[in-house]
């Protein structure tokens, strides 16, 4: 990889890596655009092949964040840190407490998170070297498990999606397919069942799928059945890349709309169910409930207050679908153009991102 030539082609603003030998702390952080504000992402720690792929890996990851807190309409930008180690073994306080002081070296301009290979307890390490850090204990004022909120997020943004598909936006007998009812999934198939909605369900795991045919009344079918289920909107809430070639002939619903992340296994075949009529909710719109979850912690986090902002989801989904009938283009393209558009009505207004003292993370006390 051709770094500076990469960063330049998406206009990545900074990258940081650092390292601490006794420890075995090996780290990589991306900051990718700040324009809205401080750069928000996760902490991944995995066992990557090459320092070639965690480099890759951290740069995908942070622009990514940059398109999904711009979209969400938060006063965020986005960024990302890996962790090069395996997240079984390679573990030790530290190693948090050494990344924990490099993030505080930042001076606010990347807060981090949970993220894959990461846990609550870590983020209490690097807590105690700094306050740029979210999804801690709810002893230091998280909002704790963000699950029920995703589900949340993700059942507003249904309902927005069935709006436009059916001229309402009542669940009320509508036939849904949810692949995949783990934490999240069980969550949002509470809210359907509550509306009226009808549901068909599958999952590898045996119990998770039980537990929601007896509360819920749902139905129950192999995992490779769901695709060519009769329904009216298919959830994908399990893994990414499930629309694809194998499973597009199959599905019959007007609505996809899920928790998962990366449904497209490549954008032609989002460019193949927006010519089939399908409307689809782009994952990291729909799916955007946890960030603005813990985005709210950044205030001195209130649970009404984050529960209204995920609300929002609704209008985000009903945005994109505008500017994909406007610009008539698919709607993943139309969810960048969203992110794209809000980041260039503030740049003007905003250079990069600097900490003040009035900023949102000085009332949080370490």
């Amino acid at each position: 990889m051709e770094l500076f030539k990469y960063m330049e082609t998406y206009d990545y603003e900074q990258m940081v890596v650092c390292q601490d030998k006794q420890s075995g702390l090996k780290a990589i952080v991306v900051i990718h655009d700040t324009t809205l504000g401080p750069a928000l992402g996760g902490t991944r720690m995995w066992t990557y092949n090459t320092e070639a792929d965690a480099f890759e890996d951290a740069l995908r990851l942070a622009r990514g964040m940059t398109y999904k807190n711009a979209a969400a309409g938060l006063n965020l930008g986005g960024g990302k840190t890996v962790i090069i180690g395996d997240p079984k073994k390679d573990k030790n306080e530290e190693m948090f407490r050494a990344f924990g002081r490099y993030i505080q070296g930042l001076n606010g301009r990347y807060i981090t998170a949970e993220d894959v290979g990461t846990t609550v307890e870590d983020m209490d390490i690097i807590y105690q070297e700094t306050p740029f850090v979210t999804g801690v204990s709810p002893a230091f004022g998280s909002s704790g498990n963000p699950s029920p909120v995703t589900a949340y997020g993700v059942y507003r943004g249904m309902k927005a999606a069935a709006n436009e598909a059916f001229g309402t936006d009542s669940l009320e007998g509508k036939v849904i397919a949810v692949q995949g009812v783990g934490h999240v999934a069980y969550n949002l198939c509470r809210h359907l069942n509550e509306e009226g909605a009808q549901l068909i369900v599958t999952d590898i795991n045996k119990e998770a799928v039980d537990r929601v045919v007896e509360e819920f009344g749902a139905k129950a079918v192999d995992p490779d059945e769901i695709y060519g289920v009769e329904c009216d909107i298919f959830a994908p809430c399990a893994l990414g890349a499930i629309i694809n070639d194998q499973t597009i002939g199959q599905i019959k619903a007007k609505v996809i709309a899920g928790a998962a992340n990366n449904q497209l296994r490549e954008t032609r075949h989002g460019d193949a169910i927006h010519e089939m009529g399908i409307i689809y909710a782009p994952d990291y719109v729909i799916n955007a409930g946890g960030v603005i979850n813990v985005a709210d912690e950044l205030n001195g986090y209130n649970r009404d207050r984050a529960m209204k902002k995920v609300e929002t989801i609704y209008d985000n989904i009903a945005k994109v679908i505008e500017i994909s009938k406007r610009d008539g283009i698919p709607t993943y393209l139309a969810a960048d153009r969203l992110a794209e558009e809000r980041i260039e009505r503030m740049r003007n207004s905003r250079s990069q991102f600097l900490l003040n003292e009035r900023h949102i993370l000085s009332s949080r006390t370490r």
